[in-house]
């Protein structure tokens, strides 16, 4: 579906998303940041359809260790990196010459660290903010019980997390991501 937005935005092409109308500087779900979370949902929640903006794609969502929160939420944090975190990659990356003068893709990205987040056993509230996209905010809900079928065999099994991700005036609802361990 494709629908015309804000010159800084473009078009937002959505695989069976709608549209959702609402402010897009709503208040966090979180006033600051916050976990309470029993068990381990680190990981990667890559979306099971393409979701752009403009030329900027969602990649993924990161979810970090349990030390991790602690950390941040204790005032240690990173530039580059926080436990949650959510990360775009541009489409329109050129291609690049490798050390061995092939073609290969050179894939820019932008890591959006947040403002505000919430992470439960079952839900994950974002909110966060980049140069390049605007405000970003993605509201989900986990299935603790699909996400233990991955975990243990390490694979991609199934869809466990469904939301709401808004990126500057733009919403698309019912986006949904497996879980991924990493490398």
């Amino acid at each position: 579906m494709r629908r015309m937005m804000g010159p800084a935005l473009g078009v937002l092409l959505l695989a069976s998303c709608d549209r959702l109308e609402g402010p897009a500087d709503a208040p966090p779900a979180a006033a600051a940041f916050n976990h309470s979370i029993s068990a381990d949902l680190s990981g990667y929640y890559m979306p099971a359809s393409e979701t752009r903006v403009g030329k900027w794609s969602f990649g993924h969502i990161f979810v970090g260790q349990p030390q991790e929160f602690e950390a941040w939420e204790g005032g240690r944090s990173n530039e580059h990196l926080a436990p949650v975190l959510i990360q775009f990659d541009d489409t329109s990356s050129p291609m690049v010459a490798d050390k061995f003068g092939r073609a290969v893709e050179h894939i820019v990205t932008i890591r959006v660290l947040p403002t505000a987040y919430s992470v439960s056993d079952t839900a994950i509230n974002f909110q966060g903010r980049s140069p390049e996209l605007g405000l970003v905010r993605f509201d989900g809900l986990l299935d603790p019980g699909a996400l233990a079928r991955p975990r243990r065999s390490l694979g991609d099994e199934g869809l466990l997390l469904t939301g709401r991700l808004t990126v500057g005036d733009s919403t698309a609802q019912n986006i949904q991501l497996r879980w991924w361990s990493g490398d």
